[in-house]
């Protein structure tokens, strides 16, 4: 089993820190979630910095708000930041559902979904060899996880991705992991679709959870009870750590991310002991 690690996103000028002890050791990639209307550093600006800083570690989205974004220029900055990692990146998209971030960019938040599909067909276009470069270091471009919990949502992985990243509890995982499955069997791909699991994490005495607990409330707030949801099912023992990463192995993950909401870079550490 492979386990990633989420950065936080309280304190930008630590994640050097956090990415340098990340990649001695033993987790498999960074990542980063996206925010328009929010204090959060931006993602592809800063995981292009913590590429640098890093040898081993992937470096990932999780998810990037595709149709927040212009998507020829997209795919530039995907295929540079790929090419420059040396073919560490992975793109994790998701559609977003904030009305004040689509109003601020001029986009249709009820057609977000189509209009991610025709993103996706333009950049497939320019990463297979179209007028705007560079060429990512992955043939075809950089590996393509999408985020999402509809069905229809859940479909999109078939036609233009390389797996699932799924950000729900235990209990819905199955399901989901099931018809991203069965979606990618009927639309005749070859091999599977690479799943990816995330769970929120922080470690530590009762004030470092209690300050976690309320970053993450902070950043869902916007979305009522589910932001007290998502704090309460928080991770917050190694031994718990350790069962959810068993649990979505069994259920056949090929990577679970630990999302972690706490910004001392010491959590990079415990959390490396957690999970051994």
């Amino acid at each position: 089993m492979s386990v990633g690690l989420g950065l936080p996103i309280a304190r930008p000028e630590a994640l050097l820190t956090w990415a340098r002890r990340a990649d001695e050791g033993p987790f498999t990639t960074l990542g980063l979630l996206d925010r328009l209307t929010y204090d959060n550093p931006e993602p592809l600006v800063t995981l292009a910095t913590l590429a640098g800083a890093t040898s081993r570690v992937r470096l990932q989205t999780e998810v990037l708000l595709a149709p927040l974004r212009e998507p020829v220029l997209l795919a530039k900055q995907a295929a540079t930041l790929d090419r420059l990692s040396g073919g560490r990146f992975t793109l994790g998209l998701g559609v977003g559902g904030r009305a004040d971030e689509f109003d601020l960019v001029g986009a249709d938040l009820r057609t977000r979904g189509r209009r991610l599909d025709e993103q996706m067909k333009i950049m497939r276009g320019i990463w297979a060899g179209g007028p705007v470069g560079p060429a990512p270091a992955r043939e075809g471009g950089p590996e393509v996880l999408f985020g999402a919990f509809a069905e229809a949502a859940l479909d999109r992985v078939a036609r233009w991705g390389d797996g699932f990243l799924c950000a729900a509890p235990i209990a819905w995982a199955a399901r989901l992991f099931d018809h991203v499955r069965t979606s990618w069997a009927e639309a005749g791909r070859a091999g599977k679709p690479k799943m990816v699991a995330q769970v929120n994490v922080a470690l530590g005495g009762g004030s470092t959870v209690d300050e976690a607990k309320a970053a993450i409330v902070d950043y869902y707030g916007f979305a009522g009870d589910f932001a007290a949801q998502n704090a309460e099912r928080m991770l917050t023992t190694p031994a718990a750590i350790r069962a959810a990463v068993a649990e979505f192995t069994a259920l056949g993950a090929d990577e679970v991310m630990l999302y972690c909401w706490s910004p001392d870079a010491d959590q990079v550490h415990r959390l490396a002991d957690a999970v051994g």
